[in-house]
């Protein structure tokens, strides 16, 4: 073989292992430059559910309110919020629990006092949606009853706190109740839920004037009338 041969074979074996070195350059790039793209993505995609997250349990749409306790009154109050979320209530406090049908405003007022949410609802909300909220009012110090007139599907309320709410399955919903239930505001922290006063609004209403010292008192059973059986504190 002459020498200008060899050299060409050298050359061409030269040119040709340059050529594969420069394909596998590019297939590595092509390969990091995709995986750097799916890295990108999946941190876009993850970044993006945490700030849609943090956003859908945010609690900054919470009002608030400057009640103080213990104003107790004997009759029907005219509340400024609807439901209200603080303010004079009844000398008797609502049993925590879940009812069917609306129960005294004043007498929720007083249970909140006690530290108890409050959560109520439009009466024609689907009962799939009442019995998630039935699930989360099973707890201690929760109170749970339709709401005439509410001004969204959803209400909260705890003592100077209220959040209103898309639906029962609003992501809020548990977050407030872990908040504000027996919250660093609540008058009477630790004060009893549990109460002789299980009636509903129709079964025994607020009276709108004082009722006389010979009527029975709200929250007892006309059979046993004596005073000291209606929870004041």
């Amino acid at each position: 073989m002459s020498k200008d041969k060899a050299q060409a074979r050298r050359d061409t074996l030269a040119r040709m292992r340059a050529e594969q070195k420069a394909k596998e350059r590019r297939t590595a790039l092509m390969m990091w430059g995709g995986g750097g793209l799916v890295i990108v993505l999946l941190v876009g995609v993850v970044g993006f559910y945490l700030v849609d997250r943090a956003a859908k349990t945010s609690l900054d749409a919470v009002t608030s309110a400057k009640y103080p306790g213990s104003l107790h009154v004997p009759t029907k109050v005219a509340y400024k919020e609807n439901p209200p979320m603080g303010g004079e209530h009844h000398t008797a406090w609502q049993n925590c629990g879940i009812y069917d049908a609306p129960i005294n405003n004043e007498n929720a007022v007083h249970s909140m006092e006690h530290g108890a949410v409050w959560i109520t609802y439009r009466p024609d909300l689907p009962k799939d949606q009442v019995d998630i909220l039935k699930e989360l009012a099973s707890k201690d110090y929760m109170l749970l009853s339709p709401y005439p007139g509410l001004p969204a599907e959803v209400v909260v309320s705890s003592w100077n706190r209220q959040l209103k709410l898309d639906g029962a399955d609003d992501p809020r919903l548990p977050k407030f109740i872990a908040k504000f239930k027996q919250g660093p505001e609540t008058p009477e922290l630790g004060a009893s839920c549990d109460s002789p006063v299980t009636t509903t609004t129709a079964e025994q209403p607020i009276p709108t004037a004082a009722p006389s010292s010979s009527a029975t008192p709200q929250g007892e059973p006309a059979a046993t009338p004596s005073p000291s059986a209606t929870p004041t504190s």
